[in-house]
C-alpha cells in the first residue's frame, strides 16, 4: 500500500482569489492555469501499521496547519476506499516553496494521486483533482496538467479541473525568483474585504471566456497579455483589502518595468504574478533565452520553464 507521484506546480493565468466555502475550498469563479516544467514535487505515501500519521516536506517538520490540510485530502481517500490504516508521507520539491511558485498546488496534486494509487482507487484525474482541492484549490489544475481550468462548481462533487490543452501547446516562461515569505490563505481571506473584489468578480466570465478562446486558438501572445491584465487586477484587490497586503518587493517592480521596456523594444514579454513577489515573465516559444538574459542583467536569479503535463505515478519512491 505504497505509491509515489510527481506533479508540476502551476502559474495562474486567470487566477482565483477568495473562497466562497473555505472548508470545501470552493472558489467564487472558474480559474485557468498552466503547469511549469521542469519544476516538480515528488511525494511518496505508504499506508500500514504505523503508530500515527506522519508527514515531512523537504526534510522539515511540518506545522499543525499543514498536517491538517494533508489529512483533509487523505480523509477523502480513506472515505472512498474504506482504508483506515495510518500513513507515512514524504514530499520533496526541486524548487523553492512559499515564494509564489505554486508548491502547494503540486504538493497536494502529488499527494492525492499517490494516495489513490496506494489504496487501489481508480486514478481518474478529474476525480483526483476533486480530492486534491481539499488541500489547495490550485492543486486541482496541477493534477490535470498543462493548460487546465478549475470549474468552481456549487458543491464538493462538481468542483474539479479539466484540461483545456496539453503540453503540445508550448510557451516559454522565465521565473524571476524573488524570495519573500507569504501565506496564500491570508490573501484569500482578505480578498473579500477589498472594495474592488466584486468588480473583478463581475469581470471573471469575460476574462475566462477570452482566455479559453486564446488557448483554443493557440494564441500565446493573447494568453500572455490576458495573464498580465489579470495579475494587475488581482494584486489591486490584495493591496486594498483590510490588511493592505503589499506582497511585491522592490525587485518585483524592477522586473515589471524591465518587461515593459522589453515590449517597447519589440520583445514579446509579459509579466504574471501569483500570490507573492516572484514574477513569471511569459513569452513566445524560443524567445525565453533573450528574456532570461534581460532579467538576469538585473541581478535576479531566474528559472527557465516550459509547459508541463499532468500529475503521474512514478517508480522511484522517496523511502
Amino acid at each position: 500500500m505504497k505509491a509515489t507521484a510527481v506533479a508540476h506546480p502551476i502559474q495562474g493565468l486567470i487566477k482565483y482569489h477568495g473562497l466562497a466555502d473555505p472548508v470545501l475550498r470552493l472558489p467564487f469563479h472558474d480559474s485557468i492555469s498552466v503547469c511549469t516544467a521542469p519544476l516538480t514535487t515528488r511525494t511518496t505515501i505508504e499506508f500500514g501499521d504505523f503508530d500515527r500519521d506522519t508527514a515531512t516536506i523537504d526534510d522539515r517538520t511540518i506545522s499543525a496547519r499543514e498536517m491538517q490540510r494533508i489529512l483533509d485530502v487523505v480523509r477523502e481517500v480513506r472515505t472512498r476506499s474504506g482504508v483506515r490504516k495510518r500513513f507515512r508521507m514524504v514530499s520533496v520539491n526541486d524548487f523553492p516553496s512559499n515564494v509564489g511558485l505554486g508548491a502547494s498546488a503540486s504538493g497536494f496534486a502529488a499527494l492525492a494521486l499517490s494516495a489513490c494509487r496506494a489504496v487501489g482507487l481508480p486514478a481518474d484525474l478529474q476525480e483526483v483533482s476533486r480530492m486534491a482541492r481539499r488541500g489547495a484549490g490550485s492543486a486541482t489544475r496541477s493534477v490535470t496538467g498543462a493548460f487546465s481550468k478549475w470549474k468552481m462548481g456549487v458543491s464538493d462533487e462538481d468542483s474539479y479541473a479539466v484540461q483545456l490543452a496539453d503540453e503540445d501547446l508550448q510557451m516559454d516562461m522565465v521565473v524571476a525568483l524573488i524570495p519573500a515569505f507569504k501565506q496564500t490563505e491570508d490573501a484569500h481571506r482578505e480578498a473579500l474585504t477589498s472594495p474592488f473584489f466584486h468588480a473583478r468578480l463581475a469581470e471573471m466570465p469575460r476574462l475566462i471566456a477570452e482566455m479559453e478562446l486564446a488557448i483554443r486558438k493557440r494564441d500565446i501572445g493573447a494568453i500572455c497579455a490576458l495573464a498580465e491584465r489579470d495579475t494587475l487586477m488581482l494584486h489591486g484587490i490584495t493591496m486594498t483589502g483590510s490588511a493592505e497586503m503589499v506582497l511585491w518587493q522592490p525587485e518585483t517592480l524592477r522586473v515589471i518595468l524591465a518587461v515593459r521596456k522589453m515590449r517597447d523594444a519589440g520583445i514579446p514579454a509579459f509579466f504574471s504574478i501569483d500570490t507573492g513577489a516572484t514574477v513569471y515573465v511569459n513569452t513566445l516559444p524560443g524567445r525565453g533565452p533573450e528574456v532570461r538574459e534581460r532579467i538576469e542583467e538585473l541581478g535576479i536569479r531566474t528559472i527557465p520553464c516550459t509547459v508541463g503535463g499532468a500529475a503521474r505515478i512514478v517508480e522511484e519512491p522517496l523511502f
